[in-house]
């Protein structure tokens, strides 16, 4: 890769995985035949395996399926949107909140385009995702407060001609960072930094419904220059010393962070996910790239970085660490190791401003879409998943050594423990294979000479042990009532016609699955699973032939990412059909990106929520009693051509409307008559 740092689909990551082991899709054309599809759907082939109670007849067809037991789902699904506002059902209602820019802390500054890196750094950062409420009496025994929190929200990625518009006259196009004679300008980047990370806000509910900021010594942001604990086994290993921090204990910054976690302890999870294509590596050997496997694996760029943070006039020392590239004798001189700082899970205690954000290095280095843990039980080791999400790349668990104790609060469980990737079969079971140093071929003499080098190169070591190649695994969510995981596999476009199958009959497959699987004896821990499809996407048309059935208006949806359960065991399905694939004719059925929710118990699926022009639903949390429910708008606006933003024809205004320039915001959902989302 040495050409400028261009992503695959809005800032994902190019494909980087090589190796031989086998596709799922491939799997899956040997576990179904295509008669078996085609004649009962793949409802009838696979409805044994886990029983109607838990699965609803296989994958779902469609939102008319009921079976025997009662629906979940208490709303008349909304349709297809195409507006530029949100639509929610008949009896709720759903209003902005802290959208990028919204004050939080220190002078609290207003919002405005010409706001600075200082201000932007007592602001929400750009572009919410993952998030969680946190009530604000959770560490005192208390039930937990439904009407006044901590609510704690990622910031993934930016759009610098929104963000920097004022400074550039609005006068670049959609894929400048105002590169000007090699060099950036030194504020534009610290704005953008600051823009990046995690915001922790006070939030209170109203006496008339609505909620508001609270002032609060809480209230702060973590962004891409906050001091950051390394912890695991990676700390302060060879493989993590920099100039910043010769003993390899520290580095600095978050960024990319997509979806997100919560401990059983009460602190927050957030995950580092394209990380990759911020960084830069120009070393050369006669005459062409010369990357160590750490970033090669993970595909830095070899001349630019994404936003060129690199470049910053003058060359400030934190962003001068961009720049990976071999300058010293050492690697404590340079910035070499500083990409292996990132790509890790990373621990947040809401409650304790104080508290030095930690990065796990024993939960695996890629690029994670988020973490889920399996219900913690006294006594038992903590069972945790996230999946790697970019084409062709794996899923993960992670067990701790020690088992959960709620007296300890989870000390040292995310730092002990073992990694496992996911091996599926064309039978319906599936393996987790160890990632442990001295295991599977993880040696020093296949290039594993420790279990630091494992974790840093947790994509080759997958590699090694034969994992599965899934079609970009996202979000992931534990049935409360089953355990059962469900994981999206958001799409996989770069699928070719020569691994077309039964199961999985679409060359540059545009709109993705849900997979999901119970673990063998009902113990998350243990090494054995079985498996199966819970919803193939598409159109009526499409998830005819695919299925055998075909799912209905008020429940078709393409690229199914966003995922979570709430306490009653209805799932939430957000999607994000990306901003280069919007505006293709094969995504106009859909509409603007949805939520939809689906009662596995069932099969029925129906849509809940519209958002926006440009933007992807995202984000996931609610109150205690269920009766608030807090999603997020990301990059509203994001299809806007480089010709229109020049001629200031947006193509969208929300939130604020008007002539407004767009902004990613929270979304606060409830019921007129003050009843339960979704019920």
């Amino acid at each position: 890769m040495n050409d400028l740092w261009t992503p695959d689909e809005h800032g994902d990551e190019r494909p980087s995985n090589d190796s031989a082991n086998p596709h799922f899709d491939d799997i899956l054309a040997a576990r179904f035949d295509r008669r078996g599809v085609l004649r009962g759907g793949l409802v009838a082939a696979i409805g044994g395996l886990f029983g109607t109670t838990i699965l609803g007849a296989g994958v779902i067809p469609g939102a008319a399926r009921a079976d025997t037991a009662a629906s979940r789902l208490g709303f008349n699904p909304v349709t297809v949107g195409l507006g530029d506002q949100i639509v929610v059902p008949e009896g709720y209602r759903a209003a902005a909140f802290i959208p990028w820019g919204t004050p939080i802390s220190g002078a609290m500054p207003a919002f405005a385009l010409d706001n600075t890196a200082d201000d932007q750094a007592n602001q929400t950062g750009m572009h919410h995702d993952g998030m969680h409420f946190f009530p604000i009496d959770i560490r005192e025994g208390a039930p937990g407060s439904s009407e006044d929190g901590l609510l704690v929200v990622n910031h993934e990625y930016i759009e610098p001609r929104f963000l920097l518009a004022s400074m550039a006259g609005g006068a670049f196009d959609a894929e400048s960072v105002l590169v000007v004679d090699g060099i950036r300008n030194a504020d534009d980047v610290r704005k953008e930094a600051m823009a990046h990370g995690v915001s922790v806000v006070r939030i209170k509910r109203q006496a008339d419904g609505s909620w508001s900021v609270v002032a609060d010594p809480r209230n702060r942001r973590i962004t891409a220059l906050t001091p950051m604990k390394l912890a695991g086994p990676v700390a302060g290993s060879d493989l993590v010393r920099t100039k910043y921090s010769p003993d390899g204990t520290m580095t600095r910054g978050t960024i990319n962070n997509c979806a997100n976690g919560f401990t059983p302890w009460g602190t927050y999870l957030t995950c580092e996910e394209n990380w990759a294509g911020y960084f830069r590596n120009g070393d050369t050997a006669d005459g062409k790239p010369n990357l160590p496997r750490e970033q090669k694996r993970y595909g830095l760029p070899t001349e630019q970085s994404r936003y060129a943070w690199e470049l910053a006039e003058g060359g400030p020392d934190e962003f001068i660490r961009f720049d990976a590239s071999t300058k010293a004798e050492d690697a404590a001189g340079d910035y070499r190791n500083e990409p292996s700082t990132f790509g890790w899970i990373v621990e947040i205690d809401p409650f304790d401003p104080e508290a030095v954000p930690v990065k796990h290095t024993a939960l695996g280095r890629f690029a994670h879409e988020g973490i889920v843990f399996a219900p913690a039980v006294e006594g038992k080791p903590l069972v945790a998943y996230s999946g790697d999400d970019s084409r062709f790349e794996y899923i993960y668990k992670f067990v701790s050594a020690k088992p959960y104790s709620a007296a300890t609060a989870g000390a040292g469980l995310l730092d002990e423990g073992t990694l496992y990737v996911a091996r599926f079969k064309a039978d319906g079971t599936g393996e987790w294979i160890a990632l442990s140093f001295g295991e599977n071929g993880l040696t020093a003499e296949n290039g594993f000479a420790s279990q630091a080098e494992v974790l840093v190169n947790t994509r080759l070591a997958a590699d090694h042990v034969g994992a599965t190649k899934m079609d970009r695994p996202e979000w992931g969510a534990v049935d409360p009532q089953t355990g059962a995981v469900y994981f999206t596999l958001t799409n996989n476009t770069k699928r070719t016609q020569a691994q077309v199958d039964a199961a999985n009959p679409r060359a540059k497959n545009a709109f993705g699955q849900i997979i999901r699987w119970t673990a063998d004896g009902d113990d998350q821990a243990a090494a054995g699973f079985t498996w199966d499809l819970f919803v193939i996407a598409g159109d009526q048309a499409q998830s005819k032939v695919f299925t055998g059935a075909a799912l209905g208006e008020e429940s078709i949806l393409a690229c199914p990412d966003g995922l979570s359960f709430d306490a009653d065991g209805r799932l939430w399905i957000q999607t994000d059909i990306g901003g280069s694939e919007q505006n293709k004719g094969e995504m106009e059925p859909f509409g603007n990106n949805q939520m939809l929710c689906a009662d596995p118990a069932t099969g029925e699926i129906r849509r809940f929520l519209t958002g926006p022009v440009g933007q992807e639903i995202t984000g996931w949390t609610m109150t205690p009693d269920q009766k608030t429910l807090f999603i997020n708008v990301q990059h509203p606006g994001e299809t806007t051509s480089a010709d229109a933003f020049k001629t200031g024809e947006l193509a969208s205004h929300w939130p604020d409307g008007g002539k407004a320039y767009p902004r990613s915001s929270t979304v606060v959902i409830t019921r007129d008559d003050g009843g339960i989302i979704g019920g």
